[in-house]
């Protein structure tokens, strides 16, 4: 499975390190990701998801009901 956080969509950033010198090479800068099993009240059970610690911190807010239904995902395959 990819780098990607299931319900904000966030994947790596492009940059550079920068050596001592000041030589800079490509680098990928990733999302924090994180795999939860979060309890899904309509469902009445566990779902599996790879989310980034910012969504899980707006999942808190919003619900994941919400959060699922705007990023177009549906919970019965997790």
């Amino acid at each position: 499975m990819s780098r990607r956080c299931e319900l904000t969509g966030k994947t790596a950033n492009n940059g550079f390190s920068i050596s001592h010198s000041h030589r800079r090479t490509k680098r990928l800068q990733h999302a924090n990701l994180q795999d939860k099993r979060i309890w899904w009240a309509e469902g009445n059970r566990f779902v599996r998801l790879k989310l980034s610690t910012k969504a899980l911190k707006t999942l808190e807010k919003r619900g994941l009901a919400a959060m699922a239904k705007e990023a177009g995902i549906n919970l019965n395959k997790y």
